[in-house]
């Protein structure tokens, strides 16, 4: 049946709208009277480019700025809906009078229960399980039964469901996705969709979506081309997006672009979720990129955030120089791992007692998160006064090759890693750099495990009285060096941050550690928080540098004297609060946020915005009505 305000793409108000149960809730419908508007009438920083917009390329289903409520409107909800919906059900922790008037009472058994009574039982649940992908499966359960209720756990206790949501039990839970499998989480476009990429964003429930988390599969974690299984990832990290950052879990999109796998061994599997085809590359690729992210401005507006998630090398940089003008986007593997990990540096200055510049910074790697930490250590050392190539001077890398010198007999250089280029004969291995460079600061982001040798690290130790020791790579069996090897084999001396959690450390001397996790969760809920509050269209490196600095800041004396580098996990929520009130501030300094009035008070404005993990009333609010209206007597 048609209708005359329609035309095609729009929603008609007129027509019910039957939910779906894998919504975070349900959207409002979109307006009948939609017109297109030119991509220039909207604020942005934006690359212009040549020829006309066709009339989808301007048609948008969002123009400004939506208010931030929850998006659900109870007109049209049953008392099964919230039972049956994670955003809604409260499981035993609704009323007597609630299940009453919703008629659900007798559905549940006849104790009402508190939030903390849930929180302790979700507790005792999960430490019945040995096995991390069962701890992984059983929350993963939990947040498809009853959102509130997930995110109050997770929230917490961070330090232990951190592990298990990310890094390293996520990365297993990729592994074995077929395996895990529930129901729908997020979006699959294949390459198959090509042409009809809108088509599919409109099949998403909610309309309302702030923030986009997409992979390619590409590169998960270390673990290699996993194709459609790399889901987990976009998954779990907009679950830290809400747990950490407070960012609406409906205004969240996890999506994976499936174009096949390159993983022979996937192909193969008779579980594997995706299309069973080798890996698509070249126009045909970056065409169903291009018209990916048209549909999300066409679909959700400018300003919605797309982070890009475990790309392979080669298309990571490319997409993110090819868009970070254009879009309102980032890449945590290069930007985000960058800022987390020069945050630690930068609170080691306050351990060395030095400048940034005045260190020589050795990286195991030179891919994405290698050469992201290096340019915004560059940045950083230009802050210090430092001219650019002098920065570039103290920063050497080795990659698969050997150390990255001018004109290198090998090759295997692009134009990221000649930036870093040393003029420098040829050096083969990773001690023969630390031998010849003399490092104060070892930085590995590579995925080989074990490469910080016993041996570099006992140089490390005879060159610097505190040298600083960064394994960064994940999961946990491609750490560089463990917490305990990198403290025993320097005298205790070491200052060491790792990406994946290590335990605590006892010293000789009876002296307790703990080493910091440099986490990627310190720095991106914050991030965008931060971009969300402000509307901030496009995402320059400066934020990123910012992000890094407040971090550093955080971090207190008494951390630095348990030898870490990062604040306790458990105050990460707000430390999310306090990098983004910097985000926003600096964002209507600069002139990049689109959210106006400024706030008079941003840290308020902020926390207003929050999802609240606390359970609402499920009835609708009754007031009186006055009773002095003219009464008809009947005959």
């Amino acid at each position: 049946m048609s209708c005359p305000c329609r035309k095609q793409g729009d929603q008609c108000p007129a027509v019910v709208q039957i939910r779906s149960e894998s919504a975070m809730s349900p959207a409002p419908p979109a307006h009948c009277n939609k017109t297109g508007v030119p991509f220039s009438a909207v604020k942005q920083s934006q690359a212009t480019s040549g020829g006309k917009c066709t009339y989808s390329e301007m048609e948008r289903d969002r123009i400004g700025l939506w208010g931030s409520g929850d998006g659900q409107p109870t007109s049209g909800l049953s008392g099964l809906d919230h039972l049956k919906h994670p955003g809604l059900n409260k499981g035993m922790a609704f009323t007597i009078e609630e299940r009453q008037l919703l008629g659900i009472h007798g559905l549940l058994p006849p104790r009402v229960k508190t939030q903390e009574e849930q929180v302790e039982l979700c507790k005792l649940s999960i430490d019945r399980y040995e096995n991390p992908l069962n701890k992984y499966i059983y929350l993963m359960g939990l947040l498809d039964r009853n959102e509130h209720l997930f995110y109050r756990f997770v929230a917490d206790n961070v330090a232990e469901m951190m592990p298990i949501v990310y890094t390293p039990t996520v990365g297993l839970a990729c592994q074995k996705f077929g395996l895990v499998y529930r129901r729908p989480r997020g979006l699959f476009i294949t390459i198959h969709d090509k042409g009809h990429v809108y088509d599919v964003l409109k099949n998403w429930p909610e309309t309302d979506v702030r923030a986009i988390v997409v992979t390619d599969g590409e590169r998960i974690l270390g673990l290699g081309d996993l194709g459609a299984c790399g889901m987990g990832i976009p998954v779990g990290k907009l679950a830290l997006y809400t747990a950490l950052g407070g960012i609406k879990p409906h205004q969240c999109l996890p999506i994976t672009i499936d174009v096949g796998t390159n993983t022979q061994s996937m192909l193969d599997d008779p579980l594997y979720i995706g299309l069973r085809q080798r890996r698509v590359r070249g126009p045909d690729y970056d065409e169903l990129l291009d018209e990916f992210m048209r549909a999300v401005v066409r679909r959700y507006g400018q300003n919605c955030l797309v982070q890009f998630e475990d790309f392979g090398n080669a298309n990571a940089f490319r997409l993110l120089e090819k868009y970070r003008n254009k879009y309102c986007t980032f890449n945590d593997d290069i930007q985000g791992t960058a800022a987390v990990a020069v945050a630690g540096l930068l609170a080691s200055l306050r351990l060395t007692q030095k400048r940034l510049s005045d260190n020589v910074i050795v990286f195991q790697g030179a891919g994405e998160a290698a050469l992201g930490i290096a340019e915004l250590c560059v940045m950083a050392m230009k802050g210090e006064g430092t001219p650019e190539q002098e920065a570039r001077c103290r920063i050497w890398m080795v990659d698969s090759k050997g150390l990255i010198v001018k004109n290198r007999p090998e090759g295997g250089l692009n134009v990221h890693k000649e930036r870093f280029a040393q003029d420098h004969a040829p050096v083969r291995t990773l001690a023969e750099v630390v031998e010849v460079a003399r490092p104060s600061v070892l930085i590995g982001a590579a995925a080989i495990g074990g490469a910080f040798t016993p041996e570099i690290l006992r140089k490390m130790a005879n060159f610097n009285e505190k040298p600083v020791i960064f394994a960064l790579s994940n999961p946990t069996s491609k750490a560089e060096c463990t917490a305990e090897e990198a403290y025993s084999n320097t005298d205790d001396r070491a200052i060491f941050a790792s990406g994946s959690p290590f335990p605590e450390y006892r010293s000789k001397s009876g002296a307790l550690f703990r080493p910091g996790q440099g986490n990627n969760s310190y720095i991106f809920p914050g991030l965008a928080l931060g971009i969300i509050c402000a509307g901030i269209l496009d995402i320059s490196d400066d934020f990123m540098l910012l992000a890094a600095e407040a971090l550093a800041e955080i971090v207190s004396d008494d951390d630095l004297a348990y030898g870490s580098l990062y604040p306790p996990l458990h105050m990460i929520k707000d430390c999310s609060v306090k990098i983004a009130k910097k985000i926003v501030e600096h964002a209507y300094n600069t002139g990049k946020a689109s959210v106006q009035p400024q706030p008079l008070d941003t840290e308020e404005f902020i926390r207003a915005q929050m999802y609240s993990v606390e359970y609402g009333a499920a009835l609708p609010p009754a007031y009186p009505w006055p009773d002095n209206q003219p009464r008809v007597a009947i005959i």
